[in-house]
């Protein structure tokens, strides 16, 4: 198939443009490509609309029509980094060509037909992103200071797992038949592997729930053997299940697993993972609706749950993170199949206790390993955003990595110091996770990118992120270095909506960025400051090292003068025989050594 089968109308003059702050509509040229839509004009200060197709979530149309007669209509598209859009067009036939080109561009199935395969960066690659982050590089020093872990490459093939990548990090004394036997005892086979080790030598692992089904052992002594192997000296470990009680939630039996206590954290009762985009379509609907009445809006607000749903998850990862740090306690975190509650609450954890997630480039490393490593499936969980109707939308599209974006978003809001990244960079992540230019977000695992030729055919989102010029914008002026443990206050009046991202297009953010503008010029000015002041302070102690060295050398020079006077007085006495002696001749002998 070919773009140009889709685009019906290429180009099209007179268009009216409206969104959801601007009081007056743009009008402009509207102009389709294969993965674009453009919207320009010539009006002075007025900017272009470049909208990715990938973007766009719905396309909903609302014909104008004039005594029975079609006179256009209204293009309106409801998009994935959640601002509304409307476009005018006059002409009937226009209307419905370019309505139905742009639901069709924005609703490709095949992957090799997206933007990362056609997108040429125009800078120089300093690096390449998806080399950065490899199992053996992250788990590099681990595995050189410690026995007690190996690197396996059992699934290199994906055969025994799917949605794990090729390798992966195991308890040493555990063989790779013992990890084929876990696999198949694991719902997905995904058996537990090493998600973070703590300072203290407490590992935190990961997997999915036991396999629920008739016929399947409910024992498997393998699994047991890959748990109790990360005991080491405690005595018990903990299992964390972050799905619920339910019919879908299976766990470990107490008679096989006795050195492990189980815990029920759920982040929601859920029946599937669409049960969060359900949550996060009425937080939507309440955020674009700017005409209700303040008790009205925050009965919306806790209607949706989606609060709710983030301090679970946070309350969740401060007690694991308190068995990994406060007790030396291994923990196994798992949640329905492994890939949602279970990737946010182990991500979590380690933002609580490892100072280095808290950087930009630890950021993306705990991203690249739990949840592009680990499986997520993005294109599956966001082919759909909030605006897509439940009718229209698969069962599978949820909004999980959002709820750990948000998450991220809590704990830098109370610990605003702690963080080299800001807001703008989780803002950023969300858009590129849902639509991009990059291919880091792209299939649902390392299996799929590998069969898509996604590492070699197009370009990876951390390689762009690291350009000196991206990280620049991307930090936090107020960050102070903090290698300590952060643990955030879960009470329901410390969780805020983050106004940055679900209400940036409905309310006007402009007086925001002015004073976060201000306060980078205050911190800018500081840091000019402290930089002059350590100048002068250099300046000075120069200054008083060459007093020092001239005071010393004076001072030399005036003792060496009063020795030598000293010395002539000495001799005078020497000479004196001690009697009276002829004054007349001694006058001539002072007269004669003066000569």
């Amino acid at each position: 198939m070919e773009f140009a089968e889709l685009i019906l109308t290429p180009k099209l003059d007179g268009v009216l443009l409206y969104d959801q702050l601007s009081e007056r509509p743009v009008d402009g040229t509207l102009c389709i490509t294969g993965h674009h839509l453009i919207l320009s004009t010539r009006k002075e200060g007025a900017q272009e609309l470049w909208l990715l197709h990938q973007n766009i979530d719905l396309v909903e149309r609302k014909p104008n029509i004039v005594n029975n007669i079609l006179e256009g209509g209204t293009i309106i598209l409801k998009c994935k980094d959640l601002r509304i859009i409307a476009l005018k067009i006059a002409s009937p036939q226009e209307y419905f060509n370019i309505s139905n080109s742009i639901e069709q561009l924005s609703n490709l199935e095949e992957a090799k037909m997206l933007y990362p395969f056609f997108y040429i960066p125009m800078y120089n690659m300093l690096e390449d992103g998806y080399s950065l982050y490899q199992p053996e590089q992250e788990f590099a020093k681990l595995l050189a200071t410690s026995d007690d872990w190996r690197l396996t490459t059992v699934n290199s093939a994906y055969q025994v797992c799917p949605t794990y990548g090729a390798k992966l990090v195991v308890a040493r004394s555990i063989t790779d038949e013992q990890i084929v036997q876990s696999a198949a005892f694991r719902d997905g086979g995904r058996f537990p592997v090493l998600s973070y080790r703590h300072g203290n030598g407490a590992a935190m692992l990961r997997s999915a729930q036991p396999v629920a089904a008739p016929g399947v052992t409910k024992r498997c002594r393998a699994d047991e053997a890959i748990l109790n192997a990360v005991l080491g000296r405690s005595k018990k470990g903990f299992i964390f299940d972050t799905w619920g009680k339910g019919k879908s939630s299976t766990t470990e039996t107490d008679q096989h697993y006795s050195q492990w206590k189980k815990v029920n954290r759920p982040i929601g009762q859920f029946s599937s993972v669409s049960a969060l985009l359900d949550s996060f379509v009425k937080l939507m609907d309440a955020c674009n609706d700017v005409q209700c009445s303040p008790d009205k809006w925050l009965s919306r607000l806790e209607m949706s749950g989606w609060l709710g749903y983030v301090l679970n998850a946070l309350n969740a990862a401060c007690v694991v993170a308190q068995c990994l740090d406060q007790e030396g306690a291994p923990v196994l975190v798992h949640g329905g199949k492994g890939l949602d509650t279970t990737l946010v609450v182990t991500s979590l954890v380690q933002i609580i206790l490892n100072p280095d997630c808290r950087t930009i480039r630890g950021l993306q490393a705990l991203i690249d390993r739990e949840w592009l490593q680990g499986g997520y499936p993005f294109s599956t969980r966001h082919k759909h955003s909030c605006y897509t109707p439940t009718h229209q939308r698969r069962k599978s599209s949820s909004a999980t990595f959002l709820l750990f974006l948000d998450c991220v978003y809590q704990l830098y809001a109370q610990f605003p110091c702690s963080f080299e990244y800001d807001h703008r960079l989780l803002v950023t992540l969300f858009e590129h996770s849902y639509f991009s230019q990059y291919g880091t977000f792209l299939g649902d695992c390392e299996r799929e990118r590998v069969q898509l030729k996604v590492f070699s055919r197009t370009t990876s989102l951390w390689s762009h992120l690291n350009r000196h010029e991206v990280v620049k914008s991307l930090l936090n002026p107020l960050y102070e270095p903090n290698q300590a443990v952060i643990w955030p206050s879960v009470a329901p009046i410390s969780i805020v909506l983050w106004a940055e991202l679900y209400t940036r297009w409905s309310i006007d953010q402009s007086q925001l960025k002015i004073t976060f503008g201000q306060i980078q010029a205050l911190i800018s000015r500081e840091k000019d400051l402290r930089s002059r002041v350590l100048k002068l302070h250099r300046q000075l102690a120069e200054l008083q090292r060459e007093y020092q060295l001239v005071r010393n050398e004076k001072n030399g020079n005036s003792s060496g003068n009063h020795n030598h006077y000293n010395r002539q007085l000495h001799d005078a006495d020497v000479d004196d025989p001690g009697d009276d002696g002829d004054e007349e001749s001694v006058s001539s002998d002072a007269l004669g050594s003066s000569k």
